[in-house]
């Protein structure tokens, strides 16, 4: 399988472009000489049939009846839209300036009051760009590098706003663990042991300050009772962003994804989640392969790193094995396109899945990677990661194996609506 750069296709290629407009999608059909549901199924001379911007039929083509004047779109290949269960595209843009990166704020290592929605852009040509690709849906927001960098969105790449693009917010917030979030100067934090120490800090904070807002709340005169604090009273009703974030995370209501490769910080993660019984999600975790049982027994879903990342610093022992690693000891895990400071920002989930696929996995569990377990991973499997009665009218289509580098997305499909179009 070829693995060479990803431009030169990208260049090969010219695409109608447009952008979904809110409302209900177009009735639609496409046939394919191949359609991979997602769910383990393979059509062969398949048609999805979309109506109302969903999915109405998914069958063989003498199954399946396709009403007069419906558009009809032609393809070898088709599959669910796929999905990018992590990255940092629109708030990340393609051309690697000042104005177009906003996916990190280096003002606090602590900050998940920072939501994802307030700096995603609709508009961004890196949307465009991985669309181009089939990525219908996305997990996008900030990015690793502070202790807790701020919240993440769940995404459509179309859409004229941000509410019309909008999946769900928030839908993780967002925390780093190991040397990449260290801060220099003699900040905090600058060691393993003051990123635990400050995180179960802000923890306990939280706890604290929802159950004195609950107190206040219920009218508890005792709990909710001002306090003085430097000579001045202090309303225990007061909100505060940073600790309100997190008391939702200690609720159950926001999963906290945590950035650890090495696998003495992703320990730390499970014994940190243990300890606060929130949702935790493993981002990144380039060493998870040394304890996938562990993993596994936690229930720990995984959004692993891209697997042509750069093996450098902490991610330096990553193996293309290693997403086979975690589907023969059952962990659920997704390949994500990650985010590294060069042209364009991301890597291509497509090819990324392509090479855990020279590398263990089977088509399917490849797909799945990309598609349906992204969705799980994000809670919006209900709706898109699978070519399934009811469920978004998201379809990709390829004029030949998706994971062959020749191969070319010839078109891609959000909610019935065309948006991306390969002209001949």
């Amino acid at each position: 399988m070829k693995t060479s750069c990803v431009m030169s296709v990208v260049a090969a290629m010219v695409l109608v472009c447009g952008l979904a407009a809110a409302g209900v999608g177009q009735d639609l059909a496409v046939k394919a000489g191949r359609v991979h549901t997602g769910t383990g199924q393979t059509i062969e001379n398949g048609v999805v049939l979309v109506k109302g911007g969903k999915i109405a039929a998914v069958g063989k083509a003498s199954e399946v009846a396709i009403p007069a004047g419906v558009k009809v779109l032609e393809a070898k290949v088709a599959t669910p839209g796929l999905v990018d269960v992590r990255g940092t595209v629109g708030l990340s843009g393609i051309l690697n300036a000042r104005h177009d990166s906003d996916q990190l704020e280096r003002s606090s290592p602590i900050q998940p009051e920072l939501r994802a929605v307030d700096a995603y852009n609709p508009h961004e040509k890196l949307v465009e760009y991985v669309r181009s690709f089939g990525v219908t849906t996305m997990q996008t927001g900030h990015a690793p590098g502070e202790l807790i960098s701020g919240q993440t969105i769940v995404v459509k790449t179309a859409g004229n706003s941000v509410e019309e693009a909008l999946v769900k917010s928030p839908s993780m917030v967002v925390a780093t663990l190991g040397p990449d979030s260290f801060a220099s100067g003699g900040k905090s934090p600058g060691t393993r042991g003051k990123q635990m120490a400050m995180l179960r800090e802000e923890l306990i904070k939280a706890k604290e300050y929802a159950a004195k807002r609950k107190a206040a709340k219920d009218g508890d005169a005792d709990a909710a009772k001002d306090e003085e604090d430097d000579g001045k009273k202090k309303d225990k009703g007061d909100r505060n962003l940073r600790l309100e974030m997190l008391a939702d995370v200690l609720d159950g209501k926001t999963p906290l994804a945590i950035s650890a490769n090495k696998a003495q910080d992703i320990e730390n993660c499970l014994r940190l989640a243990d300890e606060f019984k929130f949702k935790l999600v493993l981002d990144m975790a380039a060493e998870s392969y040394l304890l996938s049982d562990r993993v596994k027994a936690s229930g720990v879903p995984v959004m692993l790193h891209p697997s042509m990342y750069r093996a450098v610093g902490d991610s330096e022992n990553q193996s293309f094995e290693t997403a086979a690693t975690l589907q023969k000891a059952g962990v659920l895990f997704a390949i994500q396109s990650g985010y590294e400071s060069y042209v364009p920002k991301t890597r291509v989930v497509l090819f990324e899945a392509a090479i855990a696929a020279a590398n263990g996995l089977t088509f399917d569990q490849a797909l799945a990677s990309i598609t349906i377990n992204a969705a799980k991973i994000l809670g919006v499997d209900a709706r898109v990661g699978s070519l399934e009665v009811g469920k978004d009218g998201d379809v990709a289509l390829y004029d030949g194996d998706p994971f062959e580098y020749t191969t070319h997305c010839v078109g891609a499909v959000i909610e019935g609506k065309v948006v991306s179009e390969m002209v001949h």
